[in-house]
């Protein structure tokens, strides 16, 4: 690891990272990759066995895991200020072995496979209002235009995804403004249509859409070295997008229980054929069938912004994997520019995947590869002071938030072990692969 280190300690010297991304570029950053569709359609199925209270509250939990996590790799931003993400966080804590396994699912299925869904879901719903043509096709050319913009340089890359950012802020202002002035903004006093399993269990199952709802709160760790200020705005910008996206996620929730029933909420289990969501529902309630055309672009546009936000910070993870030496050194890409090489890679394994019938399922079956590597940060500050003295020690505060975010992300793992039997032999073979490609690879760096 020592000529890996020193190779890749020269690229930083020659000017090969170029810094362009400021506070609010950070901020946005964040808030693109955690707003996706699932703020409007978890509730639906939640509302299925909670009720309104237990749902918000659900919410509300969920906002403290993710500041949790947030305040996690806040600390451990400002302790190892590098871009990549897991891949250096879990390289400088624990092996650079389990590092490279972070590394390779955050490019198979960490961004690749979300890329996908999420452009296939814009050209969808685009085309549900517009009347294009095959969805897939209308997908594949977001992909390839957005990795144009991404490629072309860091002010384009830098710009498109500040622009779509703002629309997409806008766009959930516009609802939530809407829904408070138009809704019905009495208690809801709906019970849903099974109330005989208790609140546990169902309050579980709440628990894992709404984690997914907000993952991607560690978005600007991927970028680091490319902040203009790295330990000052990392952490700043995964706890302030983290807090504001919290906020926006229960005040959208509260719209949604407050003005839909169980029953008609049950749309939700149609979206993949319908792509109908409970949004389209709230809005065509207040503006008719204009208001659903409107909801249907705006999420087109929001999925958008999710697929450019991904586009953008996952290349930074394979260009760190080739500046240590463990990808081709084309990977890296020049002084003052974007990984172009990274970049096209992303977009085309994103194209590719669009085209197999298993990518909803591959993201099921490895989710859980990525929700463990995110714990095993948390679980890695309080290895700090015997495997790297060198980086300082983390603060009280920020390991009293490692403890909540390891042991919740155990507790969530647990469940999805007992609920799907076949993950954990999944996760064994993908980690031996990974493994054994990892030996590999090392006898060439080293």
């Amino acid at each position: 690891m020592i000529a890996a280190q020193s190779s890749s300690a020269k690229l930083r010297r020659a000017g090969s990272i170029t810094p362009f991304l400021g506070l609010g570029s950070g901020i946005g950053l964040v808030v693109a990759n955690m707003v996706g569709a699932g703020v409007f359609l978890s509730t639906g199925f939640m509302a299925q066995e909670l009720t309104a209270p237990w749902i918000l509250l659900a919410w509300g939990v969920g906002a403290i895991l993710a500041m949790a996590g947030a305040r996690t790799y806040a600390e451990a931003a400002l302790l190892i200020p590098r871009s990549g993400g897991e891949y250096r966080y879990l390289s400088e804590l624990f092996h650079p072995a389990l590092g490279y396994l972070s590394g390779w699912a955050s490019l198979l299925v960490g961004f690749s496979a979300p890329m996908a869904i999420s452009a296939f879901g814009a050209a969808a719903f685009a085309s549900a209002v517009l009347g294009m043509g095959d969805a897939r096709l209308g997908a594949s050319a977001l992909i390839v235009g957005l990795t144009v913009l991404h490629a072309a340089g860091l002010r384009s890359s830098k710009w498109t995804q500040n622009a779509l950012v703002v629309a997409k802020g806008a766009l959930l202002a516009a609802f939530v403004g809407l829904g408070l002035w138009l809704g019905d903004n009495r208690w809801p006093t709906w019970t849903p249509p099974r109330d005989d399993l208790g609140i546990a269990a169902p309050f579980a199952g709440g628990l894992f859409f709404v984690a997914y709802a907000f993952s991607g709160w560690n978005a600007a760790t991927y970028a680091a070295e490319e902040f203009e200020s790295p330990r000052r705005d990392v952490p700043r910008a995964m706890l302030i997008g983290c807090a504001l996206v919290g906020a926006v996620y229960l005040l959208v929730n509260w719209i949604l229980v407050a003005n839909l029933t169980p029953d008609r909420a049950r749309v939700v289990f149609q979206y993949e054929e319908a792509r109908v969501t409970l949004g389209h529902l709230v809005v065509r309630d207040f503006l008719g069938e204009t208001g659903s055309s409107i909801v249907s672009l705006g999420i087109a546009l929001v999925l958008i912004s999710s697929t450019s936000a991904m586009l953008l910070v996952g290349p930074r993870i394979y260009a760190e994997m080739a500046r240590d030496g463990y990808l081709p050194r084309w990977l890296c890409g020049g002084a003052g520019a974007p990984p172009r090489a990274s970049v096209v890679l992303q977009g085309v394994l994103a194209v590719a995947l669009l085209y197999l019938h298993t990518v909803g399922e591959l993201l099921q079956n490895v989710a859980g590869i990525l929700v463990l590597f995110s714990a095993l940060v948390a679980v890695g500050l309080f290895r700090i002071g015997r495997r790297r003295p060198d980086l300082g020690a983390p603060r009280p505060a920020a390991l009293a938030a490692a403890a909540v975010y390891a042991v919740s992300s155990a507790w969530m793992l647990y469940h999805a072990f007992v609920a799907r039997t076949g993950l954990l032999p999944w996760i064994g073979v993908a980690a031996v692969a990974g493994l054994l490609a990892y030996a590999l690879t090392r006898r060439r760096v080293s």
